[in-house]
């Protein structure tokens, strides 16, 4: 049986997303950063940069959540563009969007605002504005693409939106404000339509399976973001 590593991370929660949509038998195994097993030897062995989620199939270990997706779709034919080269092309090229723009800047966005510690007040001013821009200005290309057709590849729904679906749902927290997606009602309309789906209502009762640490205490930061205790450079 395939075995997924999880956590509750936007980049895991996508993957769970497609195999909830495919069917596939799973065993479901959660993988505690804040406790640090993501630097547990058997957890290297899997993805020797610690990072979630990741999948064993059989001979085949993938990590990197698009990299995941891109190999269940194609293993299974599901949830791919027809069209041949330049169909798939066009995927691929939304595919990296999202998981070297989308993913990357919303993720830094999220640290400078919530979680990066300041000697004072005003310390990550530029690095937030910086990650705020950036990450917005990827959210409105997802919002325009999503004016003008149902899907971001057109009428047929895919990994793209899945890979999409998985950072969606932070947007709010990504801004940090109450504006919901009023911002980007498109984006919203797709989380929407997706959450109203069976597997996505499978993937929320597998985030109530297991426990995961919440306080961000010593030990979750040095687990997190070992840097914070780094010695400075000389």
């Amino acid at each position: 049986m395939l075995r997924f590593y999880y956590n509750l991370a936007p980049n895991p929660m996508k993957v769970a997303l497609l195999l909830e949509e495919l069917g596939l038998p799973y065993e479901a195994i959660p993988v505690d950063t804040r406790k640090g097993e993501q630097h547990d030897p058997a957890f290297l062995a899997v993805n020797p940069n610690a990072k979630l989620p990741a999948i064993v199939d059989g001979p085949a270990t993938i990590f990197d959540s698009n990299a995941i997706l891109l190999y269940l779709a194609e293993k299974t034919g599901r949830f791919l563009p027809d069209g041949g080269a330049s169909a798939r092309g066009q995927m691929l090229s939304w595919l990296m969007f999202v998981a070297s723009g989308v993913g990357p800047f919303s993720g830094q966005a999220i640290h400078f605002r919530h979680f990066a510690p300041q000697a004072a007040p005003g310390d990550h001013a530029y690095a937030l504005r910086r990650y705020d821009f950036e990450a917005r200005r990827h959210w409105r290309i997802i919002d325009d693409r999503l004016a003008r057709q149902r899907y971001l590849l057109g009428d047929g729904y895919g990994i793209v939106d899945m890979a999409v679906w998985g950072w969606g749902g932070r947007v709010p927290f990504i801004f940090g404000g109450d504006r919901g997606y009023s911002e980007f009602p498109h984006l919203g309309r797709l989380m929407a339509e997706i959450d109203a789906r069976p597997a996505a209502q499978r993937v929320a009762a597998l985030r109530e399976r297991h426990r995961f640490k919440a306080e961000l205490d010593e030990t979750a930061l040095r687990s997190l973001y070992p840097q914070i205790f780094a010695p400075p450079p000389a």
